[in-house]
Parts: C-alpha cells; sequence; structure tokens
C-alpha cells in the first residue's frame, strides 16, 4: 500500500469513498464528503492524504486549520479519516493518520485536535485538555495533541466548510 498527497485525478474516487465510509457511521451528519470537498474548494486542506491498494484509492485524512480563541496559532484538525468499509480493521486509517502526524510535525504545526473516539485516538497521543473545548460535544471526544510542551487555552473552531450539509 502507498500513502501519498491526493492529486486532482484522486478528488472523485476520495468524495465516493468518504461518502460510502461513513454511509452507516451512526456518528455521521451525512455531510463528511461535502466538507472535503468545501476544504479543498476553499483552499483549506492543509494536508490530504490518500491510501492506495493496487489502484485503487481505499482510504482518505484530512487535516484542516483551526483557531483557538479566535486566532490561527498554527494548530490544525484532524478529519474526516475515512476507509472503504472493505479495507477498514487493516491499519490503513492508523497508517493515514501516523503519517499526517508527522507530516504536520514536519511542516511546523504547533498541534493537532481531533473529535473522535478517545480509544481509536489515544493510541496516537491524543487526549482530551481542559484548556481547549469545542462547542457542543462532549469533552472526552474532543482531543488535543499538542507538538511542544505548550498547549493553547480556548475554544476551538473548525474552518467554516465544516458548516456543510447534504
Amino acid at each position: 500500500m502507498d500513502i501519498r498527497c491526493e492529486t486532482p485525478a484522486d478528488q472523485k474516487a476520495i468524495h465516493a469513498l468518504v461518502q460510502e465510509a461513513f454511509r452507516s457511521a451512526p456518528h455521521s451528519s451525512g455531510a463528511e464528503a461535502l466538507i472535503v470537498d468545501a476544504l479543498r474548494e476553499a483552499g483549506a486542506l492543509t494536508l490530504s492524504l490518500v491510501a492506495v491498494d493496487q489502484g485503487v484509492v481505499c482510504g482518505h485524512i484530512a487535516f484542516s486549520p483551526v483557531t483557538v480563541g479566535g486566532a490561527e496559532i498554527g494548530w490544525h484538525g484532524l478529519g474526516p479519516l475515512a476507509v472503504l468499509p472493505r479495507h477498514q480493521r487493516q491499519g490503513i486509517g492508523s497508517q493515514l493518520t501516523m503519517e499526517g502526524l508527522t507530516r504536520l510535525r514536519a511542516a511546523r504545526s504547533r498541534g493537532c485536535v481531533v473529535l473522535g473516539d478517545p480509544l481509536y485516538y489515544g493510541r496516537f497521543g491524543f487526549r482530551a485538555r481542559a484548556e481547549l473545548s469545542l462547542a457542543g460535544v462532549p469533552a472526552a471526544y474532543f482531543q488535543a495533541l499538542p507538538f511542544s510542551t505548550q498547549v493553547p487555552r480556548g475554544t476551538v473552531d473548525y474552518h467554516a466548510a465544516f458548516a456543510a450539509r447534504p
């Protein structure tokens, strides 16, 4: 399997795989593919990686800037992360996450936040932090991974593309 940055030729496959991956997810808004499209259209995809297995785009992860307390301070949000159902539970999501975090660090990002399962994202070092919050979600599911000892304080806001709805 190869993990690489998305290309324009991947965009339709990414849209389809994100839709399929979230179709039966209980936590899905149904807008995840639209969010990725809107982030791309706005030029707000800091990093967009695909996993390719035998020529098939089978996984995707997106990272985009977030604000903390209304300010852009070099932090990013992870998500959506999607893997085609028939390729799930094979470590593809983990590989995408690890590669993405490695690239964010190399690009001198200051940290990353994620809204998701604490058991899953905890294995990458994410954890709930009292210093950071996301309005309207249980604190345990909003987690942060600082890339230094400094953790900002404030409410996190994702890019406006996350307001996309089907």
